[in-house]
């Protein structure tokens, strides 16, 4: 994946030394996120993700949200642009970026851009990430935006998705302006340089171009599902 911003956030970003490894647990072990991962059948390793300009694959394929409601991302679209997360529960790196996506996603809503976030994970392999602990995630962050499980993974697999979190915004036509990480900072919001999703949202809630339109993510890999959960 290509990597956009300036010299001091990409240094800060890799300062992390995070993993996406599925596997991996402590965000402070390990080497920077990869797509692939050798040994690890949950690890993306045989799709693409999806590139600039791209429209949102599956957008009418609906998906059980933490408040009882089918919801696909064509429903829930908004007039501005739409973003989409793929998050979960027990991810570290989730868990130090998710008060952030709560703000960013909840202040999306305000501003006419349409919100989902995803959890394609197997809770066979995590089982944080079931669905009633996602309910009460939703909850504690009060997110204003609907949480929905991918039952198959199949709608992460379509996307390219490799890790959690993982953010794809896309503007007012539909099309892909914005992949990757939340910030530069993972560990210190304090301590963020470019905050490149809440200014690709502010962007396109704007009208505007985005600035930095993809960036090199990290965090855990997906721990992709076989079958539906719900």
């Amino acid at each position: 994946m290509k990597t956009l911003g300036n010299t001091a956030s990409l240094l800060a970003l890799l300062a992390l030394a995070g993993t996406a490894f599925a596997g991996d647990t402590h965000p402070a072990s390990g080497p920077p996120a990869t797509a692939t991962v050798p040994g690890k059948p949950d690890a993306l390793s045989s799709t693409t993700a999806l590139a600039i300009g791209q429209a949102a694959p599956m957008r009418e394929i609906r998906m059980m949200s933490v408040d009882g409601h089918e919801l696909s991302i064509a429903d829930v679209a908004g007039k501005k642009g739409t973003l989409v997360i793929f998050m979960c529960n027990h991810c570290p790196w989730v868990k130090m970026w998710q008060g952030r996506i709560a703000r960013i996603g909840n202040d999306a809503l305000g501003r006419g851009v349409g919100v989902i976030a995803v959890n394609a994970n197997d809770p066979a392999a995590y089982p944080e990430d079931d669905f009633d602990n996602m309910k009460t995630r939703a909850k504690d962050l009060g997110f204003k935006f609907p949480y929905v499980v991918d039952a198959t993974s199949d709608l992460a697999r379509a996307f390219g998705a490799a890790r959690t979190p993982e953010a794809y915004l896309f503007d007012a036509k539909g099309k892909l302006v914005y992949h990757g990480a939340v910030d530069d900072n993972a560990r210190e919001e304090k301590s963020v340089q470019s905050p490149w999703l809440q200014q690709a949202v502010t962007a396109v809630a704007a009208g505007k171009a985005v600035a930095t339109g993809e960036t090199k993510g990290f965090g855990c890999g997906i721990k992709f599902r076989a079958k539906s959960e719900i």
